[in-house]
């Protein structure tokens, strides 16, 4: 069993959401954060907060989908803290809509999903993830470290109308510890860093606290808990994978039982 006890976690998308609650998480467990993000302003908030929890903690302004931003985040951990023990690239968007929408009355095309759209979420999602965990895992390979790379699927990965951007890579992220544990093995590394992805339903952030009241309330219909997933209980997740050294190459699911509609 790995201890979180001084054990350094690089966090995305840090400074909201699910990557903020890990990184709170973490520190009080006593572990060390490093984390990535686009805005400064929230950055150096999450960071205050840390610190006020006796949190050892750096950041660094940065764009997931630049190799060099992805470089200067893993060799700010080696240089701040000297290991990387937890990947967990967090960051993602959302640009939803239909591939395509046809008119009600007249059945043709109105409107199309944007290739902008479509290759925004991809860039971040896939390609920042792609990025993040290569920079990231190549410091834990040459430095010894031991851990996890734990990606963020969801419960899109399983299609989802109206994401077709989102959920392709949802669903590439589902099928990513598969790929790197078998690579891993293949080089005698799977039993010091293994990779594992969570695939989370509703959870209860800002931004989906914040959603039109009844349309939250139709997709709790579909719960079976009753309830939004606490983000707590996503990073407690994380932790218990973190700890656990016989788990790897797998997708777990947290979300309260949803059941997606017939019609997704």
């Amino acid at each position: 069993m790995l201890e979180i006890k001084d054990a350094v976690a690089v966090i995305t998308g840090g400074a909201g959401g699910i990557g903020e609650e890990l990184a709170r998480y973490w520190v009080r467990q006593g572990g060390k954060v490093v984390l990535g993000g686009r805005t400064a302003a929230r950055l150096n908030r999450v960071e205050s907060d840390l610190i006020g929890l006796d949190g050892q903690v750096a950041t660094l302004v940065c764009d997931t989908t630049q190799e060099e931003d992805c470089s200067r985040l893993a060799n700010l951990a080696m240089e701040k803290f000297g290991a990387i023990n937890l990947v967990a690239p967090a960051a993602g968007i959302i640009r939803d809509g239909l591939l395509l929408a046809p008119d009600r009355e007249t059945g043709k095309v109105m409107k199309k999903m944007s290739l902008a759209d479509f290759q925004a979420v991809i860039d971040i999602n896939l390609t920042g993830v792609f990025l993040t965990v290569r920079e990231c895992t190549e410091r834990m390979i040459n430095h010894g470290c031991r851990g996890l790379i734990c990606l963020f699927s969801s419960t899109g990965s399983l299609g989802t109308a109206g994401q077709i951007n989102y959920s392709a890579t949802k669903a590439a992220m589902s099928v990513m510890p598969k790929v790197i544990t078998a690579e891993f093995f293949r080089r005698g590394l799977a039993d010091k860093i293994r990779c594992v992805a969570i695939a989370p339903g509703y959870v209860g952030t800002p931004m989906v606290k914040g959603m039109d009241q009844k349309a939250l309330g139709k997709i709790l219909a579909q719960v079976p808990i009753g309830r939004l997933i606490e983000p707590a209980e996503v990073a407690s997740l994380i932790g218990e994978l973190y700890r656990n050294e016989a788990i790897a190459g797998e997708t777990f699911f947290i979300h309260g039982g949803l059941r997606l509609g017939s019609k997704g």
